[in-house]
């Protein structure tokens, strides 16, 4: 954790591609599903996992960040790293880092970022186990993210929107040229739906690789979907088949589109040309969970936890609450990083939330709730905004306003803005009622 978080990158795969080498590439010895985007890049790994673990395969995932504990990030068969293997990992490859920032220091560079060294932690661990199939997240970007020392056979983009703009560049035609660099020759690529500077770019790239295309709209698609009680029902149009009463427990439109290019990911890689199981399919949707994306927490009143951190995050979280949840109050616990766009985040939920207590998450890179809650006056009135920097204090101003506004009947709480937030909340909320 001393080592350079992961919202502080120097693009390089120099030093992550020595350590790799070191071990041996582990990355190469297992197929690798490589999953980028701008949001749903999570949520569509759990759904590709689940669904391929369903069929009997053993699974690697790599995510992040991680909400509780560094061992989310690295599961196996939809669980996370022992304690026990988690340590064994680190103190297997522990040499070869120790190594690699050596030379990397020497030559006036700097030593393996935290994301770097649970990249590599993560490779080793899946090969020591070894694993059918990886299915890895990136974690930001594509091109220089330490995660494309792999190769994906199946390399899946969900939808591409503004964020990191101080790394991935500051229009849509950059960061979409940046995400499309986990594009690697000859691979199957499944393409979420795309705004059009995107996708030109999107397909560009699979022109140039040689890489065979599966577009969302075209290819495969959403067909139906219905509101059902704790997630929804499906009919997907996948690549070989049409799959009919699939039950998500996942809330939203955007999570449908999720669904959707995570069974289209599988099915490509599964390299079938028939119908997959329709049954299996159905048992691998049923047991998805994607944790603090629409995550209820607490009942009496409901509260809610949802780790959108940008515009493009939060207005699908918002079109999620208003079409799931018959809330007749909701109030909102918001606490936003500096770098991103409060002002975009906040118009979007503006719409749903009856009030909104600003808070501070636990980071150095949080704005203050202060600053927070000026961008919020201007959006929702001074009337509507409250501000409480502890988190423990927010939540509590939001559930006495919920149950001001009606008795925790039809009431409710939003807890987002920050996937550091989430986690503090989940946190907090598992520890029970303060005293």
């Amino acid at each position: 954790m001393a080592r350079w978080p992961e919202n502080r990158i120097e693009p390089s795969l120099t030093r992550i591609a020595s350590v790799v080498e070191l071990l041996g590439d582990p990355q190469r010895t297992y197929p690798v599903i490589h999953v980028t985007g701008t949001n749903g890049k999570t949520t569509t790994s759990r759904v590709i996992e689940s669904l391929l673990r369903q069929f009997g395969l053993r699974t690697g995932l790599f995510t992040s960040p991680h909400l509780l504990d560094a061992r989310e990030r690295i599961c196996f068969d939809g669980q996370p790293i022992s304690p026990a293997r988690f340590a064994r990992t680190w103190s297997d490859i522990r040499a070869y880092v120790e190594l690699v920032d050596a030379r990397a220091l020497a030559d006036g560079g700097i030593a393996l970022s935290f994301f770097e060294v649970m990249t590599a932690m993560a490779f080793a661990a899946f090969a020591d186990a070894p694993v059918d199939v990886a299915i890895v997240e990136v974690g930001m970007g594509g091109a220089w993210d330490a995660t494309n020392v792999a190769d994906g056979s199946v390399c899946v983009i969900t939808p591409i929107g503004m964020d990191h703009t101080e790394y991935l560049g500051e229009t849509i035609e950059e960061i979409a040229t940046e995400k499309s660099g986990i594009i690697k020759a000859g691979s199957q690529v499944i393409l979420a739906q795309q705004g059009l500077a995107a996708a030109e770019i999107l397909l560009a790239r699979c022109a140039l690789e040689g890489a065979t295309i599966s577009r969302e709209g075209i290819e495969f698609s959403v067909e139906s979907r219905d509101v059902a009680i704790g997630g929804q029902m499906l009919t997907i149009q996948g690549l070989h088949g049409r799959y009919e009463d699939l039950f998500v427990p996942l809330f939203g439109d955007h999570q449908a589109q999720n669904a959707s290019v995570g069974l289209a990911a599988v099915e490509a890689f599964l390299a079938t040309d028939v119908q997959l199981d329709v049954e299996t399919v159905r048992e691998g949707f049923l047991m998805v969970s994607s944790p603090g994306r629409l995550e209820i927490v607490r009942r009496s009143p409901t509260v809610i936890v949802d780790a959108a951190h940008n515009p493009h995050g939060a207005i699908a979280l918002a079109a999620a609450v208003a079409e799931s949840f018959d809330f007749e109050s909701l109030v909102g616990v918001v606490g936003i990083l500096g770098e991103k766009d409060a002002q975009g985040v906040l118009i979007a939920l503006e719409s749903v939330l009856d009030h909104i207590v600003v808070t501070t998450p636990t980071s150095v890179r949080a704005l203050p709730a202060e600053d927070l809650a000026v961008i919020a006056c201007d959006i929702f009135g001074e009337e509507r905004v409250w501000i409480e920097p502890k988190l423990a204090d927010a939540l509590d101003r939001a559930v006495t306003l919920a149950e001001e506004v009606n008795d925790y009947g039809g009431a409710g709480v939003l807890v987002t803005g920050s996937v550091v937030l989430a986690g503090e909340a989940k946190r907090l909320m598992a520890r029970g009622p303060r005293s």
